[in-house]
Order: structure tokens, then C-alpha cells, then sequence
């Protein structure tokens, strides 16, 4: 199997390859995401008729499948403790960074940046180049200052002040559209992410109770 089996593959249920490495351990390690159209075919599935966990149970299932067909191993940031390092592999693609307010962004995400599962092959894959540099580079950096309470800077993130700001009505916005700051990147503009999508994860986020 190659990357352009799995980009395939992977299109079929409305996933991207966000990017992929070799480890030092030998073979390759893509990672899925999120892509284009993808909440619609996702919400339509059985997944989100009963049960907790949906999406999760959806990848699972999904990654899981392709795994088999592509004789991968399926691996996903919702197993632990111990949690897989994703952040760390997004990074060694050179298609992940660390942005302005410490989230990773993604050269076509952007902020929107977020992985459903990854594939790892025992195989050394021949991988496509990065496809753009950090987009931040050359970013007047918008995401500094779209949290109306500064939760999100260079100095961490506050999860605190923003739920507390959640609990409000101004913080409807954010439940209903999605972070604030996540949608000032310019490159989060042009990314097909519905706002469904952004609620629901919202939703999942910020549960009742939550401080």
C-alpha cells in the first residue's frame, strides 16, 4: 500500500492525510483528520443514533477498518492513560506548529487543526513534501487578541476564564460557532468546517458543571 492508497481511502469517508513521518523506530506514521463535507457524512451515520462518545466511536470504527485494509496498525488520541504523543507526531510532519496562542496550527486547517486517528505501517512510505510553510510566519497574528477574555495567549491557555466566559450569554457564540480564536486564523477562514461541527465539539468541551 501507498500514501495515494490511503489518501484515497481516507477520502472515501471525508478524511485527510494531515501528514506523516518516518519514526526513528522504523516504517511511517500518517495522521487522519478532518475534511471536506465530513460532519454531514459523519452525523449521518449509526454512530449518532444512541450512545455516548459518537464520533470517537465512528473513527474507531472507520480507522479501524482501514487499518485492516491497508495493513496498517490503527492508532487514536481518545486511548489512554498512557495518551499517544499526537501533538508531537503532528509536529514531525512539518505540516504542524506551534502557533501564537500555543494551539497547533495546521498549513490547510489552520487553527482547526484536530486528528481523528493515525495509521501506522511497519513499511517506509514514500511521502509527499510539506505542502506550505508555518503559516504564522507571514500572519499579522489576529488569534492574540480574539478571546474577549484572554484565555488563550502566549503564555498557555486558561481553561478556567474560559469556561467561566462559556457560562455566559456572550459565551454563546463561541458554544454555537466555535472559538473565537481558532476562527481569527486566516487559515481556519478557508477551511470547510461547518459550524455544527464546532458546536458539537464545543459541546463536548464545555459539559454542564464544567469550570
Amino acid at each position: 500500500m501507498s500514501y495515494q492508497d490511503t489518501a484515497r481511502l481516507a477520502a472515501e469517508h471525508h478524511l485527510d492525510i494531515y501528514g506523516g513521518f518516518h519514526p526513528e523506530a522504523g516504517g511511517t506514521l500518517l495522521m487522519l483528520g478532518p475534511g471536506a463535507g465530513v460532519w454531514e457524512h459523519v452525523s449521518a451515520a449509526p454512530e449518532f443514533g444512541h450512545g455516548d462518545d459518537p464520533l470517537d466511536r465512528w473513527s474507531r470504527r472507520v480507522i479501524g477498518a482501514m487499518a485492516e485494509t491497508l495493513g496498517a496498525e490503527a492508532v487514536f488520541p481518545f486511548d489512554g492513560p498512557p495518551w499517544h504523543p499526537f501533538q508531537s507526531w503532528a509536529q514531525a510532519t512539518g505540516r504542524c506548529w506551534e502557533s501564537p496562542v500555543r494551539l497547533l496550527v495546521h498549513d490547510r486547517a489552520g487553527l482547526w487543526a484536530s486528528f481523528r486517528g493515525a495509521l501506522a505501517f511497519e513499511a517506509r512510505l514514500d511521502l509527499p513534501a510539506a505542502e506550505a510553510p508555518r503559516p504564522c510566519e507571514a500572519c499579522a497574528a489576529p488569534c492574540l487578541g480574539a478571546c474577549p477574555v484572554g484565555a488563550l495567549g502566549p503564555e498557555g491557555y486558561d481553561t478556567g476564564a474560559c469556561h467561566a466566559y462559556l457560562d455566559t450569554p456572550a459565551g454563546a457564540d463561541c458554544l454555537s460557532r466555535g472559538c473565537k480564536v481558532r476562527r481569527a486564523c486566516p487559515v481556519s477562514a478557508s477551511f470547510p468546517r461547518v459550524e455544527a461541527q464546532s458546536a458539537f465539539h464545543m459541546a463536548h468541551f464545555h459539559k454542564p458543571g464544567t469550570n
